[in-house]
């Protein structure tokens, strides 16, 4: 039902599958979710949900030391009509039904936004432009909040885009109402001394559908964590990604799919390639099927191309289930080096050995732009990926 794959010197991938009687088995060994930062223990790096971080590259976000200040991160939102744009304050009543906090620096961004920025999509709304959010960073410390709501039937996509540099802890909600349709791609292109730690939280409405697609190339340390959750049965998600870790850099993606519903989908596609001393990618995919979840189909995958020495990755795929009564579930991931054959066969038409290297990684993240959809950020993100791949020769 699920396969576990690995490959590696200076990786690590490990799969595991639990089955349960009671509807209590928890996905991580950790706090219980609070919107209170005091429920929360200061992590010293041996806990399981923070065995891969180096907190000393935190700044302070997972302490409390780190003190917002008044240029931390400058937020641009560009939408097409029908959609409502807000600032609201800390009491409206709207925002973290998405979901709460599992970890201290999602809590302490949650105890310390001063203003949140909501973005509604009317009822029935069909959007034929996309919403850009554009996050840039001013060289500050910064707590940050959104809410993405799509009322009933509305459809919509999102480009969330972060630039510059900055050290930000934020959460961001993503509320779908019934037969709502969201697209939402996250780009994180920061520069390179930037740190950015968050938590996403989908809540997907009945016969809707939700699809992230998170992009990571810049940053010194990025560490996000996608969630999702179903508010009724119908449900499906789809949790796409694609990372670039360079020399040096952290970047660490943390999933949670809750099937706590009836009859709902999920599948989450990840994809990196590392290069460079130091560079470091982590992936941790958990899928808990309730014992509700009936009828739930779901699948998960992660693949990684380490392309020099020096580079490391920690890949675990996790998947609870609580009742047999479900169409699928499995997992997968794997960790590896160059197609030996896939380079001959190149080289061997005539295409230079770098040249080929570079059609080999374009080809696999290829589908993942693919999702997109959109043609100026799919040129965008190639273009970048092709100048990383320029920077290794």
């Amino acid at each position: 039902m699920a396969e576990a794959q690995n490959t590696p010197v200076g990786s690590t991938t490990a799969g595991s599958i639990a089955v349960a009687a009671e509807s209590t088995v928890a996905t991580r060994m950790s706090a219980p979710p609070s919107f209170d930062v005091a429920d929360f223990p200061v992590p010293h790096g041996r806990e399981e949900e923070w065995r891969f971080t180096p907190l000393e590259r935190l700044r302070g976000l997972h302490d409390g030391t780190a003190v917002a200040t008044g240029s931390g991160v400058k937020v641009a939102i560009d939408a097409p009509e029908g959609v409502t744009v807000e600032t609201v304050g800390r009491d409206d009543a709207r925002l973290g039904k998405a979901g709460t906090p599992v970890d201290r620096v999602a809590a302490q961004a949650y105890s310390s936004f001063e203003h949140a920025s909501v973005v509604t999509v009317a009822k029935e709304a069909v959007l034929t432009e996309p919403i850009r959010i554009a996050v840039h960073g001013e060289g500050g410390t910064a707590y940050g909040h959104q809410l993405i709501e799509l009322k009933p039937f509305a459809e919509a996509v999102v480009v969330i885009d972060h630039t510059g540099d900055a050290v930000l802890a934020a959460n961001v909600d993503y509320v779908l109402g019934d037969g709502a349709k969201l697209t939402v791609v996250s780009v994180q292109d920061w520069d390179d001394t930037a740190v950015h730690v968050a938590q996403h939280n989908a809540l997907v409405g009945r016969d809707a559908s939700f699809k992230s697609i998170v992009v990571t190339f810049g940053g010194d340390l990025v560490r996000l964590h996608p969630r999702v959750a179903y508010a009724a049965p119908g449900g499906e998600a789809e949790l796409f990604g694609l990372y670039f870790t360079d020399k040096g850099q952290h970047q660490e993606h943390r999933l949670l799919v809750d099937h706590n519903t009836p009859h709902c989908k999920s599948n989450a596609v990840y994809k990196g390639a590392l290069q460079g001393d130091g560079a470091h990618a982590v992936w941790i995919g958990d899928v808990l099927i309730q014992a509700a979840a009936e009828g739930t189909d779901t699948y998960e995958m992660n693949r990684n191309l380490v392309l020099t020495d020096g580079a490391r990755v920690d890949s675990v795929p996790n998947l609870e289930i609580e009742t047999g009564e479900i169409v699928g579930a499995g997992h997968a991931s794997a960790t590896g080096r160059f197609d030996d054959e896939q380079l001959f066969y190149l080289q061997s038409r005539g295409i230079p050995a770098e040249e080929a290297r570079r059609l080999v990684v374009r080809g696999f993240f290829a589908e993942l732009v693919q999702q997109i959809g959109l043609p100026d950020v799919e040129a965008r993100l190639l273009d970048t990926i092709e100048a990383e791949l320029k920077a290794s020769v």
